[in-house]
Protein backbone atom coordinates (compact mmCIF):
# COMPACT_ATOMS: atom_id res chain seq x y z
CA UNK A 1 0.00 0.00 0.00
CA UNK A 2 3.18 2.59 0.59
CA UNK A 3 3.42 2.74 -3.33
CA UNK A 4 0.15 4.38 -3.46
CA UNK A 5 1.33 6.95 -0.61
CA UNK A 6 4.40 7.99 -2.20
CA UNK A 7 2.46 8.36 -5.90
CA UNK A 8 -0.50 9.94 -4.65
CA UNK A 9 1.10 14.02 -4.13
CA UNK A 10 1.88 13.75 -7.63
CA UNK A 11 -1.65 12.58 -8.56
CA UNK A 12 -3.30 15.73 -6.43
CA UNK A 13 -0.64 18.39 -7.69
CA UNK A 14 1.05 18.74 -4.20
CA UNK A 15 4.18 16.96 -4.95
CA UNK A 16 6.35 20.46 -4.40
CA UNK A 17 4.93 20.38 -1.03
CA UNK A 18 5.01 17.05 0.07
CA UNK A 19 8.68 15.55 1.63
CA UNK A 20 8.61 11.64 2.13
CA UNK A 21 11.71 11.96 4.69
CA UNK A 22 12.51 8.27 5.36
CA UNK A 23 14.46 7.60 8.64
CA UNK A 24 15.08 10.78 10.54
CA UNK A 25 17.88 10.86 13.05
CA UNK A 26 16.97 11.05 16.69
CA UNK A 27 18.84 15.11 17.26
CA UNK A 28 16.94 16.04 14.12
CA UNK A 29 13.48 15.23 15.21
CA UNK A 30 12.74 18.02 18.13
CA UNK A 31 13.43 20.83 14.81
CA UNK A 32 11.04 19.15 13.11
CA UNK A 33 8.09 18.57 15.37
CA UNK A 34 8.67 22.35 16.41
CA UNK A 35 8.21 23.71 12.99
CA UNK A 36 5.19 21.37 12.26
CA UNK A 37 1.48 22.59 12.38
CA UNK A 38 0.76 19.45 14.18
CA UNK A 39 1.65 15.40 14.56
CA UNK A 40 -0.76 13.94 12.27
CA UNK A 41 -1.00 10.01 13.51
CA UNK A 42 -3.80 8.21 12.76
CA UNK A 43 -2.64 4.80 13.44
CA UNK A 44 -4.65 1.79 13.92
CA UNK A 45 -2.55 0.04 16.27
CA UNK A 46 0.81 1.15 18.26
CA UNK A 47 2.36 -0.54 21.40
CA UNK A 48 3.11 2.82 23.27
CA UNK A 49 2.63 5.54 20.80
CA UNK A 50 6.17 7.67 21.20
CA UNK A 51 5.42 9.97 18.66
CA UNK A 52 2.69 11.63 20.45
CA UNK A 53 5.35 12.34 24.00
CA UNK A 54 7.98 14.18 21.46
CA UNK A 55 5.42 15.53 19.40
CA UNK A 56 3.82 17.25 22.93
CA UNK A 57 7.17 17.66 24.24
CA UNK A 58 8.45 20.11 21.49
CA UNK A 59 5.03 21.91 21.51
CA UNK A 60 3.46 20.54 18.55
CA UNK A 61 -0.13 19.96 18.69
CA UNK A 62 -1.26 16.38 17.96
CA UNK A 63 -3.78 14.55 16.10
CA UNK A 64 -4.03 10.72 16.70
CA UNK A 65 -6.00 7.79 16.77
CA UNK A 66 -9.07 7.08 19.28
CA UNK A 67 -8.00 3.52 19.67
CA UNK A 68 -5.76 1.19 20.72
CA UNK A 69 -3.00 3.11 23.31
CA UNK A 70 -3.30 6.57 21.58
CA UNK A 71 -5.74 7.86 24.20
CA UNK A 72 -4.08 6.84 26.98
CA UNK A 73 -0.79 8.25 26.03
CA UNK A 74 -1.93 11.63 23.94
CA UNK A 75 -4.33 12.47 27.20
CA UNK A 76 -5.88 15.72 26.88
CA UNK A 77 -2.96 17.05 24.58
CA UNK A 78 -4.70 15.36 21.62
CA UNK A 79 -7.59 15.39 18.92
CA UNK A 80 -8.60 12.18 18.75
CA UNK A 81 -10.25 10.36 15.39
CA UNK A 82 -11.33 7.49 13.95
CA UNK A 83 -8.33 5.96 11.78
CA UNK A 84 -10.91 4.25 9.69
CA UNK A 85 -12.80 7.32 8.54
CA UNK A 86 -11.19 9.84 6.39
CA UNK A 87 -13.42 12.12 6.81
CA UNK A 88 -13.22 12.41 10.46
CA UNK A 89 -9.38 12.91 10.11
CA UNK A 90 -10.13 15.57 7.49
CA UNK A 91 -12.24 17.56 10.24
CA UNK A 92 -9.32 16.76 13.12
CA UNK A 93 -7.04 18.18 10.92
CA UNK A 94 -8.76 21.28 10.19
CA UNK A 95 -9.27 22.33 14.24
CA UNK A 96 -5.70 22.14 14.88
CA UNK A 97 -5.21 24.77 12.02
CA UNK A 98 -7.51 26.69 14.56
CA UNK A 99 -5.10 28.72 16.54
CA UNK A 100 -7.11 28.31 19.98
CA UNK A 101 -7.61 24.88 19.60
CA UNK A 102 -3.41 24.63 18.89
CA UNK A 103 -2.90 26.95 21.57
CA UNK A 104 -5.04 24.45 23.97
CA UNK A 105 -3.50 21.54 22.64
CA UNK A 106 0.10 22.97 22.84
CA UNK A 107 -0.78 23.33 26.41
CA UNK A 108 -2.61 20.54 27.90
CA UNK A 109 0.67 18.63 25.86
CA UNK A 110 3.26 20.13 28.19
CA UNK A 111 1.18 19.06 31.24
CA UNK A 112 0.13 15.84 29.92
CA UNK A 113 4.31 15.27 29.47
CA UNK A 114 4.61 15.24 33.05
CA UNK A 115 2.90 11.91 33.21
CA UNK A 116 5.68 10.40 32.00
CA UNK A 117 9.64 9.86 32.50
CA UNK A 118 12.17 7.27 31.53
CA UNK A 119 12.81 6.78 35.28
CA UNK A 120 9.52 6.61 35.95
CA UNK A 121 9.30 3.74 33.41
CA UNK A 122 12.36 2.08 34.56
CA UNK A 123 11.26 2.16 38.09
CA UNK A 124 8.01 0.97 37.37
CA UNK A 125 9.48 -2.08 35.22
CA UNK A 126 11.13 -2.91 38.22
CA UNK A 127 8.59 -3.18 40.49
CA UNK A 128 6.87 -5.81 38.07
CA UNK A 129 10.03 -7.54 37.96
CA UNK A 130 10.45 -7.60 41.48
CA UNK A 131 6.60 -8.86 42.22
CA UNK A 132 7.87 -12.18 39.96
Amino acid sequence: MSDEIYKLPKKLGIEKRVKFLGYVPEKDLPALYAGAKALVFPSIFEGFGLPILEAQACGCPVLTSNVSSMPEVGGKGAVYVNPYDIDDIVKGMGSCQLSAVSCQLIKAGFENIKRFSWEKCAAQTLEVLERI
